[in-house]
């Protein structure tokens, strides 16, 4: 596992399972539009979490790509889950703004929470088709230029599910200027 501590805050890259960062307050849903339960990381928050969190996002919905809304995290080990819309690659522009963007407004709904801990999975590499290198870059730089303005957010974990893509995060993190 990678770290890097940016303005007081530790970022680590790491390779695992989102559902299972007990020691986070919160874990970032990689979401859809309508915040309904898919595939991919939606599909394992929602069935770790449980019906009832499907329940608590339908008022919410829909939102917009770069957009972050926070709920309870209900079964999951976790206080809260925030929800954030990435862009689907290609389609919806500038990418890269929208992206970082997302990884932004997710830090917001965490400080207005209060919280000191999340984790994030590669927002919009799955099934939005943003090229994972291209996406770590602009994760962990947006990470790294909010990290100035956290008050109560001291640790940023980026959870990836497969070894490969933990390492091109750590290859990113890496390149971040402390």
């Amino acid at each position: 596992m990678g770290s890097k501590t940016i303005s007081g805050v530790t970022i680590e890259c790491m390779q695992g399972d989102i559902t299972k960062q007990a020691d986070l307050d919160a874990v970032v849903n990689a979401a859809n539009a309508q915040l309904r339960p898919g595939g991919g990381v939606a599909g394992a928050i929602h069935r770790a979490a449980g019906p009832e969190l499907d329940e608590l996002c339908r008022p919410l919905a829909p939102i917009r790509p770069g957009e972050a809304v926070i709920t309870s995290a209900c079964n999951l080990p976790n206080k809260h889950v925030i929800h954030a819309l990435g862009p689907v690659y290609g389609k919806d522009t500038p990418s890269d703004r929208i992206l970082a963007d997302a990884y932004r407004n997710s830090l917001a709904r965490a400080e207005e929470a209060g919280l000191a801990s999340v984790g994030f999975p590669a927002l919009s590499t799955g099934v939005f088709g943003y090229p994972m290198d291209e996406a770590a870059a602009v994760a962990l730089k947006t990470i790294a230029e909010e990290a100035p303005k956290l008050n109560t957010v001291k640790l940023v974990r980026m959870v990836l599910f497969g070894t490969k893509d933990a390492d091109v995060h750590e290859k990113a993190l890496a390149q971040l200027s402390e």
